[in-house]
Order: C-alpha cells, then sequence, then structure tokens
C-alpha cells in the first residue's frame, strides 16, 4: 500500500496551499500523531497546531506549517481545512523566534495549571511548529 498514492487537499480561508496526489502524510490530531496511507479507515478529527508533513507521488518530501483545523479522511482522499496554513516561504523566521521567547517567558511567570500559562504554552508550541517548518524546508534546499 506505500505505493499507491491518494489525492490530499489542504485549503485554508486564505486558498489553496497544497493539492495534489501524495504516498502518505502524517498531522498531529486532537488526540496525538496521525500517520495516513491510501486505504486508511474514515476518520474526522481536529488538529492541533503544527505542522503536516506529505511524500508526493514523486518521492518529495514537502511540509506546510497548520495552526488548527479539521481533518478528514476517506480512503482515496484527505482534507485538511485550516485555520492558517503556511508555506516555509511565507514564514518570518524573526518573528518566530521572539514569539517563542515571548511565550517561554510568560510561562515562567504562571503556574502551570493558570489560563494564561495555556495561553502561552499555545503559542510556544505555535512558534515552535512554524520554526520547525523553516528548519526542514532548509535542510530539504541543502
Amino acid at each position: 500500500m506505500e505505493d499507491i498514492a491518494f489525492h490530499l487537499d489542504v485549503v485554508s480561508g486564505v486558498g489553496s496551499l497544497y493539492s495534489g496526489r501524495v504516498r502518505s502524510m502524517s498531522i498531529t490530531g486532537s488526540e496525538g500523531e496521525l500517520g495516513i496511507r491510501h486505504g486508511h479507515a474514515p476518520l474526522l478529527t481536529t488538529i492541533k497546531a503544527g505542522l503536516v508533513s506529505m511524500v508526493t507521488d514523486e518521492g518529495k518530501t514537502d511540509q506546510i506549517y497548520l495552526a488548527g483545523g479539521v481533518l478528514e479522511v476517506q480512503p482515496d482522499a484527505v482534507m485538511v481545512l485550516a485555520d492558517t496554513a503556511l508555506r516555509a516561504d511565507d514564514i518570518d523566521e524573526a518573528k518566530a523566534q521572539e514569539a517563542m521567547r515571548a511565550a517561554k517567558d510568560a510561562m515562567a511567570h504562571y503556574a502551570t495549571g493558570d489560563k494564561d500559562y495555556a495561553q502561552a504554552f499555545a503559542k510556544l508550541a505555535e512558534a515552535m511548529a512554524q520554526l520547525k517548518v523553516v528548519e526542514l524546508a532548509r535542510k530539504r534546499r541543502n
């Protein structure tokens, strides 16, 4: 089954970021990491901030940053409806690094169960995911 491709659409409010055939993909769902290949059982779940990583039909790896949304899996097609989706070239690395520093500073000032701590932790996860997409794109280019 690993060589059988399926159709993947990654869409945000801005428009389509990816539409094509992939051999596999991974994404962070509400209950953890999901690996998806052709023939996966139907599934509908929310997704967390992170990245969708895919292996295209041509064997190339690509990643897109997602800031939450919904994932629908059918045996021959997958749809990602993202709240926000960005390609590596669209991510401001300096802003993401600053957001990560600010989130770490905020977390240091609140107790673990505090609402502000949870918000800072979510911002930290978003910044880290953005930086991971940038890092993977940089490695792919070299």
